[in-house]
């Protein structure tokens, strides 16, 4: 996950809505953040966001504190040019999430669909998770997508991590209260059927 050469070749040479986790929108994860945040002004981050139209439905839904963060300058400026003069009301981030830089408690939701499963090193995990509790305010919630334990074993040439609810949520701790967890069977552009898996959570305490 953290070679950046590696996603900027994905970005490169398939279109956005060529690559296996494409959406037209993701409906999910949509309910989840406006369940999160009822308050548009709530700080979002969409963490590996790249190329997806969530920003985009996010903007459009009122949402006016949005940050998407990926490890490909390739992927963040399709985003841009597809958004136009409305990226300019976007934070954009190009990072490696485990070392990325962010503001401490800055954000009210943590959203990733399709990263934290290419994270197979407990280190790389171990970091996400600090990450996670270090940017996010006291009583934010974080969503979490991966792949299921029916989903890919691999993921554009790389190995994944699968989880169901409780092994997921162990990932991150007894700071973080699983308040949902939903099993979606995602359709690719190949029509291939993929089983991801979301949680839904609250940061109940800061991690010791």
């Amino acid at each position: 996950m953290s070679d950046p050469a590696h996603w900027e070749k994905v970005y490169q040479t398939k279109a956005p809505d060529a690559v296996s986790w494409y959406r037209p929108h993701l409906e999910r994860s949509l309910d989840f953040i406006g369940r999160a945040a009822p308050d548009r002004s709530a700080a979002i981050i969409d963490v590996g966001g790249g190329e997806s139209t969530l920003v985009d439905d996010l903007l459009a839904g009122g949402f006016t504190d949005v940050t998407v963060l990926d490890i490909s300058q390739t992927a963040i400026d399709v985003a841009k040019a597809r958004l136009g003069a409305t990226a300019e009301k976007v934070t954009w981030l190009v990072a490696d999430i485990t070392t990325a830089a962010l503001p401490e408690q800055r954000f009210d939701v943590w959203h990733d669909r399709a990263v934290f499963h290419f994270l197979t090193d407990p280190q790389q995990r171990a970091a996400y998770v600090r990450q996670v509790a270090r940017a996010l305010k006291p009583g934010a919630h974080v969503i979490i997508a991966t792949f299921g334990l029916k989903g890919p074993l691999q993921c554009s040439g790389l190995d994944v991590t699968r989880y169901d609810a409780d092994s997921l949520h162990d990932e991150f701790g007894e700071s973080f209260h699983l308040v949902k967890s939903d099993i979606e069977l995602h359709k690719t552009p190949a029509e291939k059927n993929q089983q991801f898996l979301y949680c839904f959570c609250k940061m109940v305490r800061a991690p010791a």
